[in-house]
């Protein structure tokens, strides 16, 4: 008897997500989460979402955003329209049928992953587990955590994977910034426990995304994350390799790049820039090289790119030193200015930014800092405190060097060409403009 209420429990699940009558909830209300659950709502779910940041809740019961990607215009609209309510409150997690988990999954400081985010909301969600119930977790991991974590902390309850609850997991792709690419139309891979777990996962995607990819299991699923990340990782380490060459060699390692990327097949062009930054790239491979080598694997390949990506910010450094002394000028005392210190352009992250390592080094040998950054307003760390500035002709003349370290498209370029008598170009920024003395990497 009890089996056959359990069936029905999860039948009933699925007729929730297909009549858009379940009621959704997302764990976490970052630049994943925060987008998910406002296309969640769109869809026609009850959504509610939770995050123990209270700035970030009362934010949202105001209308108003902190992600790049979301205007305040669609909050305000789910939010007046009841179809999306925030909070910090976990009890809302026991109301809820499916039970998205979108937290940060960030590295120790000796590169072991740090499952605590999620480990906490799991527990929460165990708290008040029911039957019928699906919970997908997002964050990024090495495979195996959704079966070897996630699992056995939900099973504690009691209950049984497939016969009383779902789990699956789905890997975010967002790429904060991206004007063309989206929560609705970037494909969405998930793997359940079992099949009706995928099933019933995928159903409440294709709700709300334009495609979805169902795959055999969670771990083929957290593996998908890590080859595209680990692709991009490889691949930017070995083009950042190539700088260092040219720069050894007197080669314009851009140049090369624009003749190479001609070729219709074959190649595709990554650029070289002053190291990796954000949630994902510098991350993730980690993820994967630490699970491979509790299997017994060394993966030496991803941990060389990792070294040479790491060493781009001294390589910067050393090109900014090398451009002084061309000038007679030491570092030391030197008025340098930064423009962009977010981890990429048209974002206000500076999570893993190698700009602020770029200028860690420098503060350390004795710059003057300051910086412009239309998305980050202030650096508050503990080796520096500084506030922005505009990039307007007293800051730019009065410069010994200017640093372009995220190429934001909000900068004037050709003005900062025009003023600026010295600039260490790290992303070909500047490329076809003319004016000072211009050094690239």
């Amino acid at each position: 008897m009890t089996a056959m209420h359990d069936e029905n429990a999860i039948d009933a699940l699925g007729h929730r997500i297909r009549e858009r009558e379940a009621r959704c909830g997302v764990i976490g209300l970052g630049y994943v989460g925060l987008p998910l659950a406002l296309e969640l709502a769109r869809a026609g779910f009850r959504t509610v979402g939770i995050d123990v940041d209270t700035t970030k809740i009362e934010r949202l019961r105001n209308g108003r955003s902190y992600v790049v990607d979301v205007r305040d215009a669609e909050i305000a609209e789910l939010v007046a329209s009841g179809q999306f309510t925030a909070t910090a409150e976990f009890s809302a997690l026991a109301e809820l049928d499916t039970i998205n988990i979108c937290v940060p999954t960030p590295l120790r400081k000796t590169k072991d992953p740090d499952l605590a985010y999620v480990v906490a909301a799991v527990n929460e969600i165990q708290r008040g587990l029911r039957r019928g119930q699906l919970v997908i977790l997002e964050s990024t991991t090495y495979p195996g955590t959704t079966e070897e974590v996630v699992l056995p902390a939900l099973e504690a309850s009691g209950l049984r994977v497939g016969r009383d609850f779902c789990l699956a997991f789905s890997p975010e792709r967002i790429d904060p910034g991206n004007p063309q690419y989206n929560t609705r139309n970037i494909p969405k891979v998930v793997g359940g426990v079992t099949e009706r777990c995928t099933a019933h996962a995928r159903a409440l995607y294709e709700a709300c995304v334009e495609r979805v990819i169902p795959v055999s299991s969670p771990r083929v699923a957290e593996m998908v994350k890590l080859l595209e990340n680990t692709f991009r990782s490889v691949n930017i380490g070995l083009v950042n390799e190539l700088a260092q060459m040219s720069n050894a060699l007197g080669i314009d390692v851009w140049e090369v790049i624009e003749a190479a990327k001609t070729k219709p097949f074959g190649f595709m062009p990554f650029y070289p820039g002053p190291g990796l930054g954000g949630h994902c790239i510098p991350i993730d491979p980690f993820y994967l090289s630490w699970k491979a080598k509790m299997n017994g694997f060394e993966p030496r390949f991803i941990e060389l790119a990792g070294h040479i990506n790491e060493s781009m910010p001294r390589f910067v450094v050393e090109k900014i030193t090398e451009a002084l002394n061309q000038r007679r000028k030491s570092v030391r005392d030197a008025r340098i200015h930064v423009l962009g210190v977010a981890y990429k352009p048209g974002v206000n992250d500076v999570r893993e930014s190698p700009a602020l390592n770029v200028m860690r080094l420098l503060h350390a040998k004795g710059a003057v800092l300051s910086y412009s950054d239309p998305y980050i307003a202030a650096i508050r760390d503990e080796e520096l405190t500084l506030d922005a500035i505009p990039p307007d002709d007293r800051c730019l003349d009065g410069a010994d060097c200017v640093v372009i370290l995220t190429n934001h498209p909000d900068f004037d370029y050709a003005h900062v060409a025009r003023r600026a008598g010295l600039i260490v170009d790290t992303r070909n920024a500047l490329q076809g403009i003319a004016g000072g003395e211009v050094v690239r990497l």
